[in-house]
């Protein structure tokens, strides 16, 4: 029997992971694998707010009712009205904590911050630090944890693997440092807060989104993923092939903004009483179609009318962003194209995070607790990292410590030989590209088959590479190429069109319809 090298394990170090940290160092010693990408992460680019029952005149049944009807039927009743009633203290929290919310000075404001409205909502309820409240919470929770002599961060470190011991308990993980060298890092508690999937595809709105790595390293120790065919597409994420990936707030279709096709002409008021407020898989669809029909591949997001103090005042990192790119969003609309976003899927947890697998909890967006259903509503994955975290510490700091053996040894690996790396990115690019074409914003059932047929080819070609060698690249592309062949059966399992799935053969709600629950076995059943 050997003592573990933390209390807890957190990989991840976004506004859930850092949360939880937080949570949990003043009676627990926490490891934080929080690495150098996570600065590029979807909490730090989060720039709408955070979803929250703040103003006198806003009612949790209202907010509650707003996500019930954005998940499309398929949400956890029971979860959302937990996070909605936990929400004002965590808001609370990262107050009292620092985090710089912008203020509302008007003489008849009913909260002393600045509430904004996004897609989906019907009341102002999003608190916000100007347009970039994810870099400010990241920013603000971060010296925190930095400040914290119980929280020892590691930035060189990369998990390949979760660690199980023989009784089924996930008692740390594997890693791996820049100079390829192997850690096994032990842990009574480890924790997933390692963001979403929409790095499967080929255009996301983060510049170093996540894949889906937890979510299948999860999966690997029995834990069920649950709902993967929901992949919010945000409608906004500026175009511009040649840069980085920059997404257009939500928040400025909330204050005004108009969508614009190639004519110039609006088309959102014809096609939902909501127009450009109406919920995200409605506004995306939208924008997809106008795409198809006309000659530019992107449409128009034009703020020109809010004036140019309105526009300085509400998105002034937007603005900044996009003058940085050549464009004036002032006196011209912002090109715009939807982009994977949002990931609803994950692996299936309670209230508290726990996975089913004993020892191993997960929470922010590489989770499915039931919040979003088929459909997560604007500013809500904030509120979800916040209080799942803040749930999940409460639970493992009530736990009672169970005996178990750390004793393990890291695996090795042989050098790369010849041009693995190429061959491996090659495939990589050829699942993102699969993924884009058939598995994104409308679906239909030959689609899904031709993705199903290309994905089990890069399975057989990562076979043949690994009958002879192994490097860690090719073992994460193994991950990630069953996470999307996952998503692919969850796609074809559900013969309806729902939330996030749109499928062109079944373009109806299905009756009695469920969420979906898959674990790794069912790739050997198909």
């Amino acid at each position: 029997m050997t003592t573990p090298s933390s209390d807890i394990l957190i990989i991840g170090g976004g506004v859930a992971g850092l949360t939880l940290a937080l949570a949990v160092a003043d009676t627990h010693s926490v490891a934080l694998i929080r690495p150098a990408q996570d600065d590029k992460g979807a909490s730090r680019w989060a720039q709408g707010g955070i979803a929250a029952v703040l103003s006198p005149d806003d009612h949790v049944d209202a907010h509650v009712n707003d996500t019930l009807i954005a998940g499309d039927g398929l949400c956890d009743e029971a979860a959302v009205r937990f996070t909605v009633e936990s929400g004002p203290e965590a808001i609370a929290w990262l107050i009292d904590s620092g985090v710089p919310f912008t203020p509302d000075h008007a003489a008849d404001a009913r909260y002393p911050f600045h509430l904004t409205r996004e897609g989906g909502h019907n009341a102002r309820r999003i608190i916000h630090a100007d347009d970039a409240t994810g870099r400010a919470v990241v920013d603000t929770l971060l010296k925190r944890v930095m400040a914290h002599p119980n929280i020892r961060q590691h930035h060189q470190l990369s998990v390949t693997g979760l660690l199980q011991d023989a009784q089924g308990a996930c008692i740390g993980a594997n890693a791996l440092d820049e100079q390829q060298q192997w850690h096994a890092l032990t842990a009574r508690h480890t924790v997933l807060a390692t963001g979403g999937a929409s790095g499967l595809y080929l255009h996301t709105t983060t510049p170093a989104p996540s894949s889906g790595e937890g979510m299948i390293m999860a999966a690997e120790l029995g834990a069920t993923l649950m709902n993967l065919e929901f992949q919010q597409f945000h409608p906004t994420c500026l175009y511009d092939p040649e840069g980085p990936a920059f997404l257009i707030s939500e928040a400025v279709r909330g204050e005004g903004g108009y969508l614009l096709n190639a004519a110039g002409e609006r088309f959102m008021p014809a096609l939902d009483a909501r127009a450009e407020l109406a919920p995200r898989d409605v506004v995306a669809r939208a924008i997809d179609a106008e795409i198809q029909q006309q000659a530019l591949p992107h449409v128009w997001l034009d703020v020109r009318h809010l004036g140019v103090e309105a526009i300085h005042h509400h998105f002034p990192t937007i603005q900044a962003h996009c003058a940085s790119r050549g464009l004036d969003i002032t006196q011209q609309p912002i090109p715009v194209v939807p982009a994977a976003h949002y990931s609803c899927g994950g692996v299936a947890t309670d209230l508290s995070g726990a996975t089913g697998v004993p020892g191993l909890f997960a929470i922010g967006e590489t989770a499915c607790t039931g919040l979003h259903g088929a459909n997560r509503m604007a500013s809500n994955s904030l509120l979800e990292c916040l209080v799942f975290a803040r749930s999940c510490a409460q639970t493992i700091q009530a736990a009672a410590p169970v005996q178990q053996d750390f004793d393990v040894k890291p695996p090795t690996l042989p050098a790369a030989e010849g041009d693995i790396d190429a061959q491996v990115a090659a495939l990589r690019q050829q699942l993102r590209v699969t993924m884009s074409q058939h598995v994104a914003i409308v679906r239909s059932v030959a689609g899904l088959a031709s993705a199903s047929a290309v994905l089990d080819d890069i399975d057989s070609n990562l076979a043949e590479i690994s009958a002879t060698q192994t490097t860690a690249d090719l073992q994460r592309l193994q991950q990630l190429t069953n996470l999307a062949r996952l998503t692919v059966i969850a796609a074809q399992q559900r013969h309806e069109s729902r939330g996030l799935h749109f499928s062109s053969d079944w373009p109806g709600h299905a009756a009695n319809s469920q969420p979906s629950r898959l674990t790794l076995r069912d790739l050997t059943r198909h």
